[in-house]
């Protein structure tokens, strides 16, 4: 909502000066669908020429993403921390073993259907089913798997992040764009140098409006989308890394107490739940 609503100050601070300042709308309504069309066109077509289709896929979910904002709130850390908790206390109390009929049907599993929402994230139930799943395997070199762990989090975080950096190179080129409309209508507008002063100065004014709007779309719209798009998926990487500090800690022969307070610290400051909070969590835990 503060995306939106960001906008809309934006565009009632412009336009109204505009107003204000005495400006008319009458050029720029009559010249804005050419030029939208022109800069927008443009901007989609090297767009795609730029990305794969599975890239595009990629960056058109990328609006929700802005809209919605950050997917993990306190409740869902709590939430993730209850059920790593059960895992490696279930592991170190009756074995690695145990946890195979977990890790290896996790839709079958109570333990992932108490918490829908983490059984809904692909990543994050990939991530709990591999490692837990190397445990079983006798990989208990905990700062191996660290290392891969880390790996793997970095190429998670490279992949989301191409959405915004996508965004980003869109909003650098939208201003240059804004040049080619505005080029564009004065070559018009030299094709017609015999008109009356009147009808240049409506034809002149409409080839600004494109040097206009490739810079307005750029760095009032594009470029503040893409630095959200930046802050909300470091925001939720930060979800997995949770996930990353327990299993290690456990690796470490850590008690589950102490590794899940692990992951509590990697949590984001104003998402972390308290040390209270949790404990109250983890007493109150109930898996069938």
């Amino acid at each position: 909502m503060t995306t939106i609503g960001g906008l809309v100050f934006l565009l009632a601070m412009v336009f109204g000066g505009y107003m204000i300042a005495g400006g008319k709308f009458g050029i720029i309504l009559k010249s804005l669908p050419y030029e939208m069309m022109m800069i927008g066109g443009a901007a989609i077509g090297a767009f795609v020429m730029a990305n794969s289709v599975a890239g595009i896929k990629h960056t058109l979910g990328g609006f929700g993403k802005i809209l919605k904002g950050e997917r993990f709130h306190k409740h869902e850390y709590v939430d993730l921390l209850s059920m790593l908790y059960w895992f490696v206390r279930l592991a170190q109390t009756k074995g690695a073993m145990a946890l195979e009929a977990h890790i290896e049907k996790p839709s079958e599993s109570p333990a992932f259907q108490k918490f829908p929402k983490i059984m809904a994230d692909k990543i994050a139930v990939a991530m709990i089913c591999d490692y837990l799943r190397m445990v079983g395997m006798n990989a208990d070199d905990p700062h191996q798997i660290e290392d891969i762990m880390s790996k793997e989090l970095k190429k998670v975080r490279a992949e989301e992040l191409h959405v915004a950096h996508t965004f980003q190179t869109t909003a650098d080129a939208l201003p240059a764009l804004g040049i080619v409309a505005a080029v564009l209508g004065v070559i018009k507008t030299m094709a017609s140098i015999d008109s009356p002063p009147a009808v240049l100065g409506g034809m002149i004014g409409g080839a600004l409006v494109g040097t206009f709007l490739g810079i307005l779309l750029a760095y009032g719209v594009m470029g503040p989308m893409a630095s959200r798009l930046n802050g909300v998926i470091e925001e939720d990487c930060k979800y997995y890394e949770v996930i990353r500090a327990v299993l290690v800690a456990h690796l470490h022969g850590n008690a589950p107490q102490v590794a899940v307070e692990a992951g509590r610290k990697a949590a984001p400051s104003h998402s972390m739940p308290s040390f209270a909070e949790l404990e109250e969590a983890l007493q109150s835990l109930q898996i069938g």
